[in-house]
């Protein structure tokens, strides 16, 4: 399913590179304003952070929300007290879109996530462009050097990249490349099962200074309070907060992180 997911999304981008040419999307990208500093946003505190996710559906769970105004529930979520804000940007089974990060980031103050599968440097100049301050990169949909160039640009642009991991062998390979920011996915990708332990027996092997982010089977306080005593620096959420009102469910989920 990744292998698709991630080919998907690649044909997609070359769609949209013929009507906006790399050259194009590389200008207006240098021409953003500076991204905002997620690694100070996302720092570990007395309690835990938030990043809120914008999401209509998923492969596994299919529609979720129809969120007809991204902009609003992103606002919603600052309100809420959310450190930054997750879009998914994947049209085929996400439902998402550039134009809803774009909105997100006209919207809010906070850091904003393109969450997508990037594996290009169209994809990365496209982030960018539309105002991103993060980009995700999934260490099991790329190779070693194509990992480590795209870390790399997405630094270069000025932006932060969030490693996602879902093994052992994943998480070396992102501490190989410096990650800073590093992502355990308790979602296998190919059978879209979860494992909300995954993250607690990885923790101890993300090294000292480096943003331990704890994503997916989160439905409710309980889940966050598991995930703070593992050592989650940061949640990312998305269902729990497009199924319900996203400022009293964030209110539940910061206390029972705290």
């Amino acid at each position: 399913m990744l292998a698709d997911l991630m080919g998907g999304a690649v044909e997609d981008a070359r769609e949209r590179e013929t009507v906006r040419p790399l050259a194009v999307v590389e200008k207006l990208a240098l021409a953003q304003p500076a991204a905002i500093d997620a690694l100070a946003a996302l720092a570990p505190a007395e309690r835990v952070k938030i990043i809120a996710e914008v999401k209509r559906a998923s492969p596994s769970r299919g529609d979720l929300a129809d969120i007809p105004d991204p902009a609003l529930q992103a606002r919603r979520y600052e309100l809420g007290g959310a450190s930054a804000i997750s879009v998914l940007t994947e049209g085929r089974k996400f439902k998402g879109s550039l134009a809803d990060l774009e909105a997100v980031r006209a919207a809010v103050t906070l850091p904003v996530l393109r969450k997508d599968f990037i594996s290009t440097a169209y994809q990365v100049f496209e982030a960018r462009a539309a105002g991103a301050d993060l980009v995700l990169l999934i260490v099991a949909g790329l190779e070693q050097d194509l990992l480590a160039e795209l870390h790399g640009l997405v630094q270069e642009l000025g932006m932060t990249p969030l490693v996602e991991t879902h093994s052992a062998e994943e998480l070396a390979r992102a501490n190989d490349i410096g990650a800073r920011l590093v992502g355990v996915n308790a979602r296998n990708l190919s059978t879209f099962e979860l494992d909300r332990d995954l993250f607690g027996r990885l923790a101890a092997d993300i090294p000292e200074g480096v943003i331990k982010i704890a994503e997916s089977a989160v439905l409710s306080p309980a889940d966050v309070a598991h995930y703070r005593a593992a050592g989650a620096d940061v949640v990312l959420i998305g269902e729990a907060l497009v199924t319900s009102d996203p400022v009293s469910t964030l209110a539940a989920f910061l206390e029972a992180g705290s």
